[in-house]
């Protein structure tokens, strides 16, 4: 089974997919040297429109900025791609109708406060990772997300090395690298790379959902 892997950055949710037994293809419009799985530099949205049939899955993390703080930055301009992925999507869904074949299914990731349609939220909590991290998940499919332990945990000050017993704040330029690869199960990745990816537990456990979904629409 094969997953197409939009702005995938360095492939912290690749990971994840590949994990769950998937082959992992990622495209990004800047060079991504560490990306561990096949990788293709090119616009996003561009390299869908010519090749999504040949996936059985899509994934996408559009740029989270335009819904953070970093969008309040004085001289800022970040655009919301979510729309037009999203519409992307579900062009190509509607042909896959017309031409009488099951839609493929999708997913689509971002930072809580952007406008996912009802979104799963996941938690580094829900799989014992030392960060909560909250990420939302829409998809036209249905997930079935764990139970949301209590937040119990502090979390570490931005700028500061993480104390024991913290969970770490991975985002910016935070302190502590080496626990931070650790803490995201990423450890190819750059300090930038961590700080806009998603902890691959979290895409395994959906990209497990999702096998399961193929492998039953194959069966029927």
């Amino acid at each position: 089974m094969k997953i197409l892997d939009l702005y995938c950055c360095e492939g912290g949710s690749a990971k994840g997919y590949a994990n769950a037994g998937f082959d992992v293809v990622g495209v990004d419009i800047a060079p991504q040297p560490r990306y561990p799985f096949e990788f293709h530099q090119a616009d996003a949205l561009e390299f869908f429109v010519k090749n999504w049939n040949k996936f059985n899955a899509w994934h996408a993390s559009p740029p989270c900025q335009a819904h953070t703080r970093a969008r309040n930055l004085q001289g800022n301009i970040h655009v919301d791609l979510i729309p037009a992925t999203r519409e992307r999507f579900a062009a190509a869904n509607a042909r896959q109708r017309l031409m009488g074949v099951a839609e493929t299914p999708w997913i689509i990731e971002n930072v809580p406060g952007s406008p996912l349609l009802s979104p799963t939220l996941l938690c580094g909590s829900m799989f014992g990772l030392e960060t909560y991290r909250h990420r939302l998940f829409e998809t036209n499919w249905t997930v079935a997300a764990p139970l949301h332990p209590e937040h119990v945990a502090r979390t570490t000050k931005m700028g500061r090395p993480p104390q024991e017993g913290e969970f770490m704040h991975v985002v910016g330029n935070f302190s502590g690298v080496d626990r931070g690869r650790a803490v995201m199960g990423m450890p190819w990745a750059t300090q930038y790379g961590l700080a806009q990816a998603i902890p691959p537990a979290y895409t395994e456990f959906l990209g497990r959902q999702l096998m399961r979904e193929l492998v039953l629409e194959v069966a029927e």
